[in-house]
């Protein structure tokens, strides 16, 4: 399952940016990471694609980082997903 982590830095980037410098992402054993984006006007948040088979793997990540993170979890599909599930044929399909 993929999920979209909404982080949101409590006391700005430098504290996340140079723990993760130190100790990378700290991820447990069964959560990965696919790709992240951060805000450009602040830099005080980051979007993270996340995927794993047991979601309780977020939690023990979460707590790793909740003293320099917020953290928001949205269980995400990818587009082409969504289609199928919709039966909606993709532009350009007979």
């Amino acid at each position: 399952m993929l999920y979209m982590v909404v982080e949101r830095y409590l006391s700005g980037p430098e504290p996340v940016y140079e723990r993760a410098a130190a100790h990378g992402r700290m991820l447990p054993e069964g959560l990965g990471y696919i790709s992240s984006w951060v805000s450009a006007d602040s830099m005080d948040q980051c979007f993270q694609l996340m995927q794993t088979s047991d979601p309780a793997l977020l939690d023990v990540w979460f707590a790793r980082w909740d003293d320099l993170v917020g953290f928001e979890v949205y269980p995400v599909i990818t587009s082409a997903e969504a289609t199928a599930r919709t039966g909606a044929r993709s532009p350009g399909s007979p």
